[in-house]
């Protein structure tokens, strides 16, 4: 690091679970966001912050009126652009240092393998059960770990999938696909607009410990947010060894 780096980010530094050394693996490491919506807001607001040397972000949405509310990385005057460019260019007015790829598709197939073998870790920020559980398959497939959010009305979850471990579940093991899931979308049951912001914020959190190797990770629980209350939950969550994803690993 040069001296306007240890300026940066020196209270990371003074961290004794960080350091010197655990800031230079977020300066070499490669982060995944998948949507650039409510949650990949904050996430990809304090991976940049905090030092992540390259963040790809992920979004084949283009910004609405409405998407405002609540999804911080984007301004009136960028209604209308590709999410990934808008949340790339408000990124590089917060950290210049962290290279952001726009990605302005929908990631799946091969691309969707391709960045995720490419990636130290993964974030979760989509809003439908098909691209998590894609999402989920690469990453057991190459082992990687998976941070994952969601929030609808004032209900958010967080958890951590981390299939570098032998007793860790996969998003699988707690939400087994079936066709028959109906979808619940922000645009017919809205969404609290903070609500958002918590989520992501902690899949962020979780994320930076991982590539820093400090603290004790999600992986194994799951925690579940009553906003109206502001409670918190705890849930175990086991691997399912009949599990269809992970269960041969």
């Amino acid at each position: 690091m040069d001296d306007g780096q240890l300026l940066r980010y020196s209270r990371h530094i003074l961290l004794p679970q960080i350091g010197v050394e655990g800031q230079e693996r977020l300066l070499a490491a490669r982060a995944l966001v998948v949507g650039a919506g409510g949650l990949g807001s904050p996430a990809a607001y304090y991976l940049a912050s905090a030092g992540v040397g390259t963040l790809a972000l992920a979004d084949g949405d283009s910004v609405d009126l409405t998407n405002l509310q609540r999804q911080i990385l984007h301004r009136v005057d960028s209604v209308g652009r590709l999410k990934a460019e808008s949340g790339r260019d408000t990124l590089a007015g917060i950290n210049p240092e962290c290279r952001v790829d726009a990605i302005t598709e929908r990631l799946a197939g091969e691309r969707l393998d391709e960045e995720i073998a490419h990636a130290d870790v993964v974030l979760d920020c989509s809003d439908n059960f098909a691209t998590r559980h894609a999402i989920n398959r690469a990453c057991v497939k190459f082992g990687k770990p998976l941070v994952s959010g969601a929030a609808i009305r004032f209900d958010g979850q967080i958890a951590v999938f981390d299939s570098r471990r032998h007793d860790a579940p996969c998003y699988h093991c707690l939400f087994p696909e079936a066709e028959d899931v109906e979808e619940v979308r922000c645009a017919v049951m809205g969404v609290f607009a903070p609500l958002t912001g918590i989520v992501g914020t902690v899949q962020a959190a979780e994320a930076l410990k991982l590539l820093i190797g400090c603290g004790t990770s999600l992986a194994g629980r799951l925690l579940l947010l009553d906003g109206l209350a502001m409670e918190w939950r705890q849930i175990a969550v086991p691997r399912d060894p009949a599990c269809r994803v992970c269960g041969g690993q």
